[in-house]
């Protein structure tokens, strides 16, 4: 059985060696399926990741939720380790934040309550919705203090999802994951 630290360099290779065209492919079957998902659908208040190193493209994602009328937030990494849900305006001005992740350069962060659903990066997930981050712990957290009613969806790529993953007390799994 695989470590948590075996599993991430095995995925992080996979995703950075797979060809462009297949990412850019895969990643818009994905949204076609998210968007056809009655979750999102029903959602007013969508947080997005933004897609980094290899992950399931959520640029378009975003563009397209924006254009049919959904009020757009996105992380952003405090220095306490917390994530923080702030909105992506009109304009998308962003500054590189820790860790090299893409943020809005103006953050002005939203009540984690008001969210109806977040889109959840992982870099290995069950079908049962188990995920495997990047081990740092932000993700957990922040899925930890979200409220019932917010639904969390996670999307991965076919070789990204695992029979089987080690998980510790403090994983907190999504609802649902959406693959291709």
């Amino acid at each position: 059985m695989l470590t948590k630290e075996e599993i991430r360099s095995k995925i992080l290779l996979r995703l950075k060696t797979q060809k462009e065209d297949d990412r850019d492919r895969k990643s818009r079957i994905i949204k076609d399926k998210l968007f056809r998902n009655p979750v999102f659908k029903k959602a007013e208040i969508v947080m997005f990741y933004i897609s980094i190193g290899g992950e399931v493209d959520t640029r378009v994602m975003i563009k397209e939720a924006q254009e049919l009328g959904k009020i757009i937030t996105v992380p952003v990494c405090e220095k306490d380790r917390i994530i923080k849900a702030c909105l992506l305006g009109g304009r998308h001005e962003f500054k590189r934040g820790p860790y090299g992740i893409w943020e809005p350069a103006i953050k002005q962060s939203v009540n984690l309550n008001s969210l109806d659903l977040v889109i959840v990066p992982g870099l290995a997930f069950t079908k049962r919705g188990q995920r495997l981050g990047r081990g740092r712990g932000y993700y957990d957290r922040f899925l930890a203090m979200l409220s019932n009613k917010t639904r969390t969806i996670g999307l991965a790529f076919d070789f990204q999802i695992l029979p089987y993953l080690p998980t510790a007390k403090t994983d907190v799994n999504v609802d649902k994951v959406i693959y291709n």
